[in-house]
């Protein structure tokens, strides 16, 4: 077997989840308790991602830090969760920041949810529901028999979709909060709520969502066994994933930067770094991005990890470095062009709003697998798979039988 595909079997392998994930009744597919597997692209034109998780194959748009799952249009009629139930105090309860008024519910009344656009920052309410998702179970190469699901969410009027890809009919959340999809497949099927992620590139086929990873393999052995602490930040009620920068270099000398800059500041909720999805380069706090900005390299030759520049490292707890290569930190917008991948915290950014000091944005994360935990409140990753000759697109889409 040569090396390109003896890692992708590796990294297929490591994707591979015992996880039972189907509302009761489940379909006797799911009864050996197989990984579930979804499909992420990335849309050329917003560099955004999306997941084909919806019945009939419509895809939703991936949100890392998503409080809820919501979709466009709603059919009439369609599903309504009642006030007074415990479903719909949790869904009162996922409520975005300065998206009000909140408005009371009363028994008798169709409780009311609070969608939010990641992109763009409007916020609507409508009806909360539950919407019918599909999946397909994998042995780790091939998809195999597909199983549905139910699960709690919320309606939109259409014009909440401007600004998401093309195609798009909602937002899949999947933040730490009770309505996200991991924490709510965790909670109905009564499994540990983790999942794994592997962002696909441009012009690719699409990478794999995967929820609840436990392979035997080398490279998931080295995820466990070195698994990074994710913060909480007190001021904000949203559990996006937020970790630890302890400092920047480039080539591997220090970056300057101001005492404490990338600290998450628990009295006024600010700083610190957090993972999005929907950001799509990495921003930095003003005071952070020029001294990087100022050391960046010219682009030279290119190399098995993209362009042969300093490598940019990214210091974080207990003396891990996250690298990233020249295949992370620049970026081919034409044949002629090549810019550097990182932008400053723009006020227009949604996630600037918590005013982090580093926003790891989406490119940044591509070809990386990534697994977060979420009882356990910690992530691991991979490093650039282009190092062990793979990427996240290698994962075998065609149907493989049961």
């Amino acid at each position: 077997m040569s090396l390109h595909r003896s890692s992708a079997a590796a990294l297929a392998a490591l994707l591979g989840i015992s996880v039972l994930l189907c509302s009761p009744p489940c379909a006797t597919a799911t009864d050996d308790h197989k990984p579930i597997v979804a499909r992420v692209r990335k849309d050329a034109a917003t560099s955004l991602y999306t997941i084909v998780i919806k019945v009939g194959g419509v895809p939703l748009l991936l949100d890392l830090a998503g409080l809820l799952l919501w979709l466009a249009n709603c059919p009439t009629p369609h599903r309504t969760i009642p006030c007074g139930t415990d479903v719909c105090e949790v869904v009162n309860g996922n409520q975005p920041p300065n998206c009000g008024p909140y408005t009371a519910c009363s028994n008798g009344a169709v409780c009311t949810a609070y969608p939010f656009n990641p992109v763009d920052g409007r916020c609507a309410h409508d009806d909360a529901t539950t919407i019918t998702l599909a999946a397909n179970t994998t042995d780790s190469e091939n998809p195999l028999s597909e199983v549905s699901f139910r699960a709690v969410g919320s309606c939109v009027p259409g014009d909440l979709l401007a600004s998401l890809p093309a195609g798009a009919a909602g937002v899949a959340g999947l933040s730490m909060l009770p309505l996200s999809l991991p924490t709510q497949f965790g909670t109905i099927l009564k499994v540990a709520k983790q999942f794994a992620l592997c962002l696909p590139g441009g012009g690719s086929d699409g990478g794999p969502f995967q929820l609840l990873a436990a392979p035997p393999v080398e490279l998931a052995d080295g995820l466990r066994q070195n698994q990074l602490p994710l913060l909480k930040n007190p001021k904000l009620d949203n559990d996006a994933y937020y970790f630890r920068i302890t400092g920047i270099a480039v080539n591997q000398q220090q970056v300057p930067t101001p005492p404490g800059a990338f600290d998450l500041d628990g009295e006024r909720g600010t700083g610190g770094a957090l993972f999005s999805t929907v950001t799509p380069y990495t921003a930095l706090r003003p005071d952070l991005y020029r001294p990087l900005h100022d050391r960046r390299a010219s682009a030279l030759t290119m190399t098995r990890l993209g362009y042969g520049v300093a490598n940019i490292d990214l210091r974080l707890d207990g003396g891990q470095t996250w690298t990233l290569p020249g295949g992370s930190s620049l970026v081919q917008v034409n044949d002629h062009t090549v810019c550097f991948a990182f932008v400053q915290i723009a006020p227009s950014m949604p996630a600037a709003a918590d005013s982090p000091a580093v926003i790891l944005g989406g490119f940044q994360m591509e070809n990386n697998l990534l697994m977060f935990d979420l009882e356990k409140e910690t992530f691991a990753f991979s490093g650039l798979l282009f190092g062990i000759r793979t990427t996240c697109s290698n994962f075998n889409f065609t149907m493989g039988s049961s």
